[in-house]
């Protein structure tokens, strides 16, 4: 075998050698021979003799040279684990900091006011990625919102309606009403870096309302209109809901005043036997699946050219909700969204 200069070989490779040495070792042949096989002194291939006994192949790898990573942090592992703990589900207003968002410099304060430490908004960058922690669009939530109520309705409400829903043979409806403007705009549109892309619509601003269903099985009824919904309209709709329907409606609204109308909810008591109202705790849109419909909806009509009066946007309207109302797979998928699991 050709003598080879152990200085010039890698970690990697003076780890096999190390242990081609044990081998051979083992295999009756001197440690002097192997020694001058491998470039080495003897007492070399004694001491890893010694290192294999003691600790099998684990101790003939190379330990790392110079200052371990965790000696080079400013903040401790403890430390780290604290300020995740704390910037996780809450915002930097919720522990009195002049941020609405947590960027790299609300988290370098945080870190300054809890523990002294300053860190670079750079160095500060490189700890908040090894955490895996990534900027993202946040989500909006009231700050009205109870979340005791909303668990309340989670673990013991729903399920209380949906049993009673069972037992009735009813249907779960969730209810909701929208608006689109000519004006609005959903969809991202590609564009040379620095260039925003400018999409144009009409200088005259029109709009059309919509009220609308959705159940779990893909089911989709909506009314359009025009001018503010009141409970007229509300009625309207809600009669179309039960007209020429077997089945029992629950429909599940949010807070909107007119639901909690006299008017309303006198109609609806005289019409107990096909149609009751529930409502969602309040400002919790995020737990009604109608509000991802009207995402759907807003996003579809983004992708469509400007309507140049109120006629071409309702149809569009119109358009994107029927071929909603024959596609039940597409509606059945807002029923995955974490928010609405409980749902499905």
């Amino acid at each position: 075998m050709e003598k080879t200069d152990f200085r010039k070989l890698t970690s990697s490779e003076r780890y096999q050698f190390r242990k081609r040495a044990v081998t051979l070792v083992k295999s009756g042949k001197k440690q002097k021979e192997i020694a001058s096989l491998f470039g080495v002194r003897p007492a070399t291939v004694s001491s890893w003799m010694k290192s294999y006994k003691l600790d099998g192949n684990k101790a003939l790898k190379e330990n790392t040279r110079g200052v371990k990573s965790e000696d080079k942090k400013l903040l401790s592992t403890a430390q780290e684990k604290e300020i995740q703990k704390m910037i996780i589900d809450v915002m930097p207003d919720q522990l009195k900091l002049d941020y609405a968002l947590w960027t790299r410099k609300a988290v370098k304060e945080l870190v300054e006011r809890e523990f002294g430490v300053v860190l670079a908004v750079n160095t500060m960058g490189d700890y908040l990625r090894s955490w895996g922690f990534t900027p993202q669009k946040p989500k909006k939530r009231a700050y009205e919102q109870c979340h005791k109520k909303v668990q309340k309705w989670l673990d013991e409400e729903y399920p209380a309606i949906k049993e009673r829903a069972k037992k009735e043979s009813a249907e779960i409806q969730w209810g909701d009403e929208t608006g689109v403007r000519n004006s609005n705009q959903h969809g991202r549109s590609y564009a040379p870096k620095g260039k925003t892309p400018v999409k144009k619509h009409k200088a005259q601003r029109f709009s059309v309302n919509m009220f609308s269903t959705v159940t779990n099985q893909g089911q989709v009824r909506f009314m359009l209109y025009t001018g503010s919904m009141n409970a007229d309209r509300c009625i309207e709709f809600m009669s179309k809901l039960i007209e020429n329907k077997e089945q029992k409606v629950y429909l599940i609204l949010d807070n909107l005043r007119v639901y909690h109308s006299k008017i309303v909810k006198q109609w609806a008591e005289e019409n107990k036997e096909k149609i009751e109202l529930f409502y969602l705790p309040s400002y919790s849109p995020e737990k009604n699946p109608d509000e991802y419909l009207n995402c759907d909806l807003k996003y579809g009509l983004s992708e469509k050219p400007a309507p140049k009066n109120q006629k071409q946007l309702q149809d569009n309207i119109e358009n994107h909700m029927n071929m909603l109302s024959q596609n039940s797979e597409r509606v059945k998928k807002y029923f995955h969204h974490h928010d609405i699991k409980y749902l499905a």
